[in-house]
């Protein structure tokens, strides 16, 4: 936890002294105008730049909107014109990646869930000479794929910390539910409960359809009489399958849990549905990457000094959670 806590300070020092609270948004790939939307927070006197971000999200996942909302404040603070796109499909993510590059923009921030499909795209990127973050997804590989630093959770550890406290709540035999397959960082958080509780079992569903995420976990429950928890890996996704625990009337024999966060997840914590949420704080990855981009570009500054800068894990339970409450249905957690 000492690492952790540096680096957290250290991301702190380094964004919280520029940082001015004004609101802006963007739609779709439309660029995000920091000179009409800063409101009455001080824009950056630099010349404006254009800043690509582009991640794996998928219709419908709320975790999205909150990293997006910290990238739009990092820009109308900067002076940034924002290149919002995002595909879930690591071929298509590829593709509006070289047409950040066709665009000639001057830095890339970029999620790496299928690194695979992105590597050699990013190197175009970095051959053109194009500096390159990575958040959220990414943290084994992005030193690998050109990037100078990464902003997010060490997803195996966050996985650990979710087996810990599960283990501590008598848990024997969990179900970890991923929404999306191929995905390196979910893979990661199940793997990680499974390193402390190894009678975990994965079950992958289809995230871009809730109603076959509730009829899998259902028929799932139903198929695993001695299941006494589950994993939800997305706040919308844990909601769902907290709804079909309780039609199946198993809240006293199957605890929920979660990894991240909006307003539902933290208000259905404070009413004792969901166990607890291990928060990645989405919010401060998303402006951490883009006014890490803005430092490069002004000043050669490299935020994290070649070591990625953690924003998580941070557990989220019943205690917690109404301090938080605010602050998630604001779109900041």
């Amino acid at each position: 936890m000492k690492t952790l806590s540096w680096r957290k300070a250290a991301l702190m020092a380094a964004v919280v002294p520029m940082l001015a609270l004004s609101a802006c948004s963007s739609t779709g790939g439309k660029p995000v105008d920091a000179g009409s939307n800063a409101g009455s927070g001080q824009v950056a006197t630099t010349d404006r730049i254009k800043i690509a971000l582009i991640t794996h999200a998928a219709p419908g996942d709320t975790f999205w909107d909150i990293l997006r909302k910290g990238a739009e404040e990092a820009s109308a603070k900067d002076n940034v014109e924002l290149l919002y796109t995002s595909d879930p499909e690591g071929g298509r993510q590829a593709q509006l990646i070289q047409q950040a590059i066709d665009q000639k923009v001057d830095g890339i921030a970029v999620t790496l869930a299928k690194p695979d499909a992105l590597k050699d795209v990013l190197k175009k990127a970095k051959d053109a000479g194009i500096p390159i973050v990575s958040l959220n997804s990414g943290a084994d590989v992005w030193k690998n794929l050109g990037a100078f630093t990464h902003f997010g959770s060490d997803e195996n550890l966050a996985g650990a910390a979710v087996g810990d406290k599960l283990s501590s709540l008598g848990v024997k035999r969990p179900i970890c539910v991923i929404m999306e397959q191929g995905n390196v960082a979910l893979d990661s958080r199940c793997a990680g409960v499974k390193s402390k509780i190894p009678a975990t079992e994965n079950l992958f569903v289809q995230g871009t359809d809730m109603t076959q995420v509730s009829s899998t976990v259902t028929a799932k429950l139903q198929a695993t009489p001695d299941a006494d928890a589950i994993i939800g890996l997305g706040a919308p996704f844990t909601l769902t399958i907290d709804k079909a625990v309780e039609a199946l009337n198993l809240q006293d024999k199957v605890k929920v849990a979660s990894f991240d966060m909006n307003g539902d997840l933290a208000q259905a914590i404070i009413d004792g549905k969901v166990q607890f949420t291990v928060d990645q704080q989405p919010w401060l990855q998303g402006y951490g990457a883009v006014d890490a981009l803005w430092q490069a570009k002004r000043a050669g500054i490299h935020v994290g000094g070649g070591q990625p800068v953690l924003t998580g894990p941070s557990i989220v339970d019943k205690a917690a959670a109404p301090a938080v409450l605010k602050f998630a249905q604001d779109g900041l957690r």
